[in-house]
């Protein structure tokens, strides 16, 4: 099975414009906040600030996810969703063989949601992979969960069989 959250740049981008419209009329309209504050500069502080934290909260949250699990290997790729033609340095990729999955969790917090695969390499030792899938829509991540519930399952009747 593949899929991906490509659908979701144009979004990101229509948000980040809007960040940018807002933080150019809020210039304009700047003076009429200040009148009745005893100290402008600490209110221009604050609101810059309050912009840079969406700013950076919308950076850290937009990421492109793939999921591939059709033939031997299962490829899971974050990367950013700007400049990654020229700039790919937030990609986190993970390719492995469907036998070292041994189990899966997505958590929801608040505004961020991630994957988290664990793995064991063919000397048994266990690592986790953990992935941003905070914009993958909810009908997407429910098939990533029925792929990865099969292979956990298949891998457990294997491990069964073997004892």
């Amino acid at each position: 099975m593949r899929t991906n959250n490509s659908k979701v740049k144009n979004t990101i981008i229509s948000i980040y414009f809007v960040l940018l419209v807002m933080a150019i009329a809020f210039l304009f309209v700047f003076r009429s906040f200040t009148y009745g504050v005893s100290n402008p500069f600490l209110v221009f502080v604050a609101i810059a600030l309050g912009f840079a934290v969406l700013f950076f909260l919308v950076h850290y949250v937009s990421k492109y996810f793939e999921y591939d699990s059709d033939g031997l290997k299962v490829v899971v790729t974050n990367k950013g969703l700007l400049f990654t033609d020229k700039y790919n340095y937030r990609e986190h990729k993970v390719e492995f063989e469907k036998e070292q999955l041994y189990g899966y969790k997505f958590t929801n917090f608040f505004l961020y949601k991630t994957l988290k695969l664990y793995l064991k390499d063919s000397r048994g030792k266990k690592k986790v992979e953990t992935f941003n899938v905070t914009l993958v829509n909810r009908k997407k991540r429910r098939y990533i969960r029925q792929s990865l519930s099969k292979m956990v399952k298949s891998n457990l009747k294997e491990a069964k069989i073997n004892e």
